[in-house]
């Protein structure tokens, strides 16, 4: 049987309208705020009224894309799929009132920033999403030196507002330039083991290059 055009954009709005009834699970919303943090962002959606989240990762990433999609996909309407012009793997939420609080505190505007109570949202998964997002090894002879957390969209006293917070769980970090811009570095060897120590657990099998 052919179900009407009108009985299927019925259908799909009231599927729609009852999940923006539900609410994120503390796991989702440590997810999120790490995906903010890292590669993801919020837009808008077409009525202006709240926003979703939409994710994106090169294919060779396509593993950490179906988790993030796994842990996500209450509020998904549509699998991850492949885009061949960019060779990336994308998915996207539906538009959501708590999503649109996220957005109220990690953008002023369309720009993101970093609150002024950013220790109050990091936990070890959301440091862990944060980490594989935009984080990388440094290394020298083919030893471990450090890792980095990309942070060059973010300005130079929302890098600073970071560094506190590593340094309230007393991870000596250091703000150092790259490209005119600024990132953060974790360079000495019992603040990378405890950096280590507090994400390792919920690093993918398939991410764990990024720790070298």
């Amino acid at each position: 049987m052919v179900i009407p055009r009108e009985a299927r954009r019925i259908t799909y709005s009231n599927e729609i309208r009852n999940l923006k009834k539900l609410s994120f699970s503390e796991i989702q919303k440590e997810v999120i705020v790490g995906n903010l943090l890292g590669d993801g962002h919020l837009c808008q959606n077409w009525s202006g009224t709240n926003f979703r989240l939409k994710i994106g990762q090169a294919k060779k990433q396509e593993d950490y894309v179906s988790w993030k999609y796994d842990i996500l996909k209450d509020f998904v309407l549509t699998a991850p799929k492949l885009h061949v012009s960019t060779n990336s793997v994308r998915f996207a939420t539906i538009s959501h009132p708590e999503l649109t609080n996220f957005h109220n505190i990690f953008y002023q505007g369309k720009k993101k920033i970093i609150p002024k109570n950013i220790g109050e949202y990091l936990s070890p998964l959301t440091l862990a999403v944060w980490f594989m997002d935009d984080g990388n090894v440094a290394k020298q002879s083919g030893k471990v030196k450090g890792f980095h957390l990309n942070t060059q969209s973010f300005t130079e006293n929302e890098n600073l507002e970071l560094l506190n917070f590593f340094h309230s769980i007393d991870i000596d970090g250091a703000m150092e330039k790259n490209h005119g811009k600024y990132r953060i570095g974790i360079w000495r060897k019992q603040s990378r083991d405890m950096f280590l120590e507090i994400i390792k657990d919920h690093i993918l099998p398939s991410m764990q290059y990024k720790l070298g």
